[in-house]
């Protein structure tokens, strides 16, 4: 799920400061909360508005909520609303409105409970949206930097059929499985690349500082060196005189690369790429059938129409090549055909996906089908990625043992030779 909250949303000049009051309400009883207003007078004309007369009202703290241009925090700068963050709200709000809490004060009750200052801002933005008339989904709306299109549409779907909490609780489930997928993804790959690295890092030091100390002690030796030694040494000296030649090289290429992803032709190929990679394309086609499968099964289950569902779907497998499959497919329904039919004509959806769409479009229950594909593709990538791993662990140290052992070798042999003269 999209979450990021970049720097140019902060600058947009949608957000407005953010006051705590202390107020009375008609029964003389106090009460605090949490309100945003263009100033303070603002935030005290609004809450007499409400019936409620201000005690006292104070903008939160600069180092929590500070917004004015020019005073914006560093903590507030590199602060982002995470997508753990987003899951925990939608639970909760669920939860309160399981128990009968009306819409308004659950979200007044999410505010307190939020940590994350830009967060906090924004659902009190939310709740004096909703206070005001706007549907949440609306509401929701208006910070599509934070609140992706399948928040806002399974929102929208759980509303208008009366079924909100349901669906707030079906959109958790689905954030924290997405979630769990990908961290299980990441904590499978930080060992090897934290190995690659740390390996890359002892290797360089090893080659441009150890090895050109320890071989200048056979500068002045009459014979000739072996051949290893001749390799490690010309190795050495080609990295000290030419590494900002492999800085360059390095940085340009990735310079090229962005450049090239970004383009149409460029981005589709890259994507095609990807599901042809030998064994990591496999795994990426079944990230992408449990993403799909995930996805448009929790909108079809919260009411979204299939083809507005799958529009949706285009967008989170966040891969041009299937996205046009979806995009066929989304065509061909307006024509009167099956979801089944488009989907098997293409190379990138296994038969056994488009085998239990099939089946799930005819005994109606093509909701519960692509749930379960999904967790089978899932469990797949886990044991694939499991297996992957457990491979990578030792290549990875035999890769570096045959590094390190042809440079101590190198070092050896002339050792060798010296005392084989002497003697």
């Amino acid at each position: 799920m999209k979450t990021e909250f970049n720097l140019a949303y902060i600058f947009q000049g949608t957000f407005m400061p953010v006051y705590e009051y202390i107020a009375l309400n008609k029964s003389g009883k106090n009460i605090k909360g949490i309100i945003d207003a263009n100033s303070a007078l603002a935030a005290r004309q609004k809450l007499r508005d409400k019936s409620f007369f201000p005690v006292e009202v104070k903008e939160t703290s600069t180092k929590e909520t500070e917004t004015n241009l020019g005073e914006v925090s560093l903590t507030t700068l590199f602060k982002r609303v995470k997508a753990q963050e987003i899951s925990v709200m939608t639970r909760q709000l669920s939860i309160l409105m399981g128990a009968g809490i009306t819409l308004v004060p659950a979200l007044d009750a999410m505010i307190s409970q939020i940590s994350n200052p830009l967060f906090k801002r924004i659902i009190a933005q939310i709740k004096e949206a909703v206070n005001e008339g706007s549907s949440l989904a609306n509401a929701f709306a208006q910070h599509p930097k934070v609140f992706s299109q399948i928040y806002i549409n399974m929102v929208r779907a759980g509303e208008a059929s009366g079924s909100l909490d349901s669906v707030l609780d079906r959109l958790a489930e689905f954030s924290e499985k997405q979630q769990a997928l990908k961290g299980r993804f990441q904590a499978a790959m930080a060992y090897p690349v934290f190995m690659s690295l740390i390996g890359t890092g002892i290797l360089l030091f090893l080659i441009t500082y150890i090895v050109p100390n320890i071989i200048s002690v056979f500068d002045d030796m009459q014979q000739a060196l072996p051949l290893p030694t001749l390799l490690l040494i010309g190795t050495s000296n080609f990295f000290k005189a030419n590494w900002w030649l492999f800085i360059i090289v390095f940085t340009g290429g990735l310079i090229i690369v962005k450049r090239l992803i970004k383009t149409s032709k460029g981005r589709y190929m890259w994507d095609e790429l990807k599901l042809r990679l030998p064994v990591f394309g496999t795994v990426n086609i079944k990230l992408a059938m449990a993403r799909f499968g995930r996805t448009l099964g929790s909108l079809l289950a919260s009411g979204v129409p299939l083809l507005t569902s799958l529009g949706i779907v285009r967008n989170i497998v966040n891969n041009v090549v299937i996205a046009e499959v979806i995009d066929n497919a989304i065509i061909e329904i307006g024509e009167g055909k099956s979801l089944a039919y488009p989907l098997s004509q293409s190379r990138w959806f296994p038969p056994i996906a488009v085998q239990m769409i099939s089946v799930g479009e005819q005994s109606a229950e093509l909701e519960n089908m692509l749930e379960k594909f999904a967790d089978i593709y899932e469990k797949e990538v886990d044991s694939q990625i499991m297996a992957m791993t457990s491979m990578l662990e030792p290549f990875m140290i035999l890769a570096m043992g045959l590094v390190v052992g042809f440079v101590v070798i190198s070092i050896l042999l002339p050792i060798f030779d010296m005392n084989q003269l002497v003697r």
